[in-house]
């Protein structure tokens, strides 16, 4: 399998071992950058994404988003398409990254003056191929469709490739799994350019989190993918949150909060879900790695939950605090959260000493 190359965007180093990058994309058309842009910007941040992509479909986009390149330390990418122009006023501007499809850029000599500018600025440009672009003609099988999605983005690669540019992360994405699979499994074997993992179209929150898991985890496992975006038909914050916590849990991201809870039952003597709810911002914000555990009731509270660093259950009108299944508070349900949170901030301070 050949190792990946290693390019920067921005402050995020990509592929050569570093940790792999998430990313999502703006959902919205931005007319200005203004305080609850950057603010929105920044929390997606402090939740795990290392760089946002930003749909620039004409010139006066870039002018729009450029001063956000100011206001925000996460590196920015640009996304276009047809107009070579305004693929050359972002790389001007400073977008860390452009993505482009070569096939829809239209004559060589366009393509070549964004290598020239991308080349002068230190710009990273992804390319690739996706199934709609294909030719549907031939066997349809998902080993044949992976081998032209392969072909299709060698293609693409060629006039970087001959003009000696060589800041690339390529794509090879398929709303098929086994598409997905196979096309970037295959392309990994000859190339060393960081790939963009992601299972494209793969509809609204529960089926898009299931399939890309089941996509994208055999490729994580083998080392294949530097980059990835779970495209959920929702806010960018779950993608996010979901290629997070698949990254955690296959142990190729660090800092973060594992969180263990329990469903309802007819037991339960502690709103579990209403409880996590209510403290989900500093959950999925606060740089700590550790487990801590949310729980029903004083069956799975302590007991199961024994290993957790930090976790909390009720127990009738009580609400219990325990450490790695050790009881340290006695709370009522009003003190509950504030308690909480006051030892979950010990708990990072312990661990950050």
């Amino acid at each position: 399998m050949t190792t990946s190359r290693i390019i920067q965007v921005g402050s995020v180093p990509m592929g050569g071992g570093s940790p792999v990058s998430i990313q999502t994309m703006w959902d919205k058309p931005v007319s200005i950058v203004d305080d609850s842009l950057i603010a929105a910007v920044d929390n997606l941040n402090r939740k795990g994404c290392d760089l946002i992509r930003f749909a620039l479909p004409n010139l006066q986009a870039v002018d729009q988003l450029a001063p956000l390149l100011k206001k925000t330390t996460m590196p920015l990418v640009g996304d276009i398409h047809f107009d070579y122009k305004i693929a050359l006023k972002a790389i001007e501007a400073g977008f860390h990254k452009i993505r482009i499809n070569p096939g829809n850029i239209g004559e060589s000599w366009k393509i070549e003056e964004i290598i020239a500018a991308a080349a002068d600025h230190g710009t990273v440009i992804r390319i690739g191929a996706n199934e709609g672009s294909l030719n549907t003609s031939g066997e349809w099988s998902a080993s044949a469709r992976s081998q032209r999605l392969v072909e299709a983005a060698e293609g693409n690669l060629e006039i970087f490739e001959r003009k000696g540019f060589r800041d690339i992360v390529i794509s090879l994405k398929s709303s098929d799994i086994d598409v997905t699979y196979l096309s970037n499994k295959e392309f990994r074997k000859h190339h060393d350019y960081p790939l963009h993992l992601g299972i494209t179209e793969a509809g609204p929150l529960i089926p898009a989190i299931v399939k890309s898991t089941i996509g994208l985890s055999g490729l994580l496992k083998e080392g294949i993918g530097e980059t990835i975006r779970i495209s959920i038909s929702d806010s960018p914050e779950y993608e996010i949150l979901a290629a997070s916590e698949l990254l955690t849990n296959l142990g190729l991201k660090k800092g973060r909060i594992k969180i263990i809870s329990c469903p309802k039952c007819g037991r339960t003597s502690f709103d579990t879900h209403g409880f996590l709810e209510s403290i989900k911002e500093e959950l999925n914000t606060l740089p700590l790695e550790a487990s801590v555990a949310v729980m029903g009731c004083s069956v799975n509270g302590p007991g199961e939950a024994r290993h957790a660093d930090l976790g909390i259950t009720g127990n009738g009108k009580q609400v219990l605090i325990f450490k790695q299944g050790e009881i340290i508070r006695r709370e009522d349900i009003c003190s509950a959260k504030e308690a909480f949170l006051e030892e979950l901030e010990q708990l990072r301070q312990e661990f950050s000493s």
